[in-house]
This record gives structure tokens, C-alpha cells and sequence, in this order.
């Protein structure tokens, strides 16, 4: 049965965050809201955790895995970031926007695209998803909640609660979300590629 946090939207209990990153730190999967839609995360080793979230989504190995970084100085460590690349990311985050760039040695390859060797990185502007990636000290890492039999993400956290139960480790409910997710903006050839457009203005890219 998954644990359940009523987490303030504005000021996080820092008992709930503490108790979410402890969870986090011992492999658990959980439900977050982010400023697009609700998500599920684990830590970025946690290889039990991707394989839950490959089975929930129904996901190949073609899927793009997002990770969610505290801030730039974090997705640098992450992914390769050329001069005009890092000034038109730099003025879209934090946001809605999930940008593919090619991986570092630091992701796990199991992560990276199978044929691309890229991986989806993101800033949200979202006040519990950042002090969770704060207290943990390192991405999460992320894919949509979106259940292969729903045309949109679920928006409440009992919601999910209810779905997921058994699932899932921990729901983190801090209010209703969106059901509009991400644009995603590849630029892993140096110039921007819109491949979804999602919660975020991608009129910047195109």
C-alpha cells in the first residue's frame, strides 16, 4: 500500500520532504506532482524503479526517460551543453519544457536512447518537486503518468492513490495538476527540433 503525503503547494512540510527522500533513498517509486502534470520518479540508480515505471507505461526502450534537476549547474553534470544551446535553455527554465541532449557518462545507459545515446533533462517550476530534488541532492528521475489506458494523465493525488496502490511507494498530492504535459525541444543536432507541444510557449523554438 503506497504511502500518502498532503503536501503544502507553497510551503512543503519539511517532515513530508524528509520522509519522501528517505523513501526515495531506499528505492521507492513514487507519484509527484510537477508544474505540467503528475509524474512518477525514483533515484536515478534505482533500476527496479525504471523497470516499475517501463511496466506501468507500457514503455519500450525507444522511450525518452526525463531527468529533473534542481537547477543548471545540476542538468550540466547530466548532458552536453553547447554556448547557444545552454543561453536558449538557460532562458526557458525553470518551465514546462523537457530538452534531449546527449547523455554524459554520468547517465546510466540504460537510461540514454538505445540508438541516440540521449536523454531528456528539465528545470520544473514547481515549489515541491525542487525542495524534493534539493533534499536529495541528485535528479530524479521522471516519465509522464500517463497509464496506457488513459487519454490524459490522471490530476488528483487521491486519485492516483486509488489506481496506483499497489504500485506504486509513496503518492505526493500538493494539489490538482495539469493533464498537459511537457513540450519537448530536442536539440541534441544543435538546433532546436520541437517534438511535442506540450504546457510550455515553444513559439521561442520554432
Amino acid at each position: 500500500m503506497a504511502k500518502y503525503f498532503d503536501v503544502h503547494p507553497d510551503n512543503p512540510q519539511r517532515r513530508s520532504i524528509t520522509q519522501i527522500v528517505d523513501l526515495l533513498r531506499a528505492d521507492a517509486l513514487i507519484a509527484y506532482p510537477t508544474d505540467s502534470c503528475y509524474a512518477l520518479g525514483c533515484r536515478l540508480g534505482n533500476k527496479d524503479g525504471i523497470d516499475r515505471i517501463r511496466e506501468i507505461r507500457n514503455l519500450d526502450d525507444r522511450h525518452h526517460f526525463t531527468l529533473v534537476c534542481q537547477d543548471f549547474s545540476q542538468l550540466g553534470q547530466f548532458v552536453e551543453v553547447g554556448n547557444a544551446v545552454f543561453r536558449a535553455i538557460k532562458a526557458s527554465t525553470p518551465g514546462s519544457y523537457t530538452f534531449i541532449l546527449p547523455a554524459t557518462k554520468e547517465v546510466p545507459r540504460r537510461l540514454q536512447h538505445a540508438k541516440k545515446k540521449t536523454v531528456g533533462v528539465r528545470i520544473p517550476d514547481h515549489v515541491v518537486t525542487q525542495a524534493i530534488v534539493a533534499e536529495l541532492g541528485e535528479p530524479l528521475l521522471s516519465s509522464t503518468l500517463l497509464l496506457p489506458d488513459q487519454p490524459e494523465p490522471m490530476t488528483m493525488g487521491w486519485e492516483i492513490k486509488e489506481r496506483l496502490d499497489h504500485v506504486v511507494d509513496a503518492v505526493i498530492d500538493s494539489g490538482e495538476c495539469g493533464t498537459v504535459p511537457t513540450s519537448v525541444i530536442d536539440f541534441s543536432q544543435g538546433e532546436p527540433e520541437i517534438i511535442r507541444v506540450g504546457a510550455g510557449d515553444v513559439s521561442r523554438f520554432e
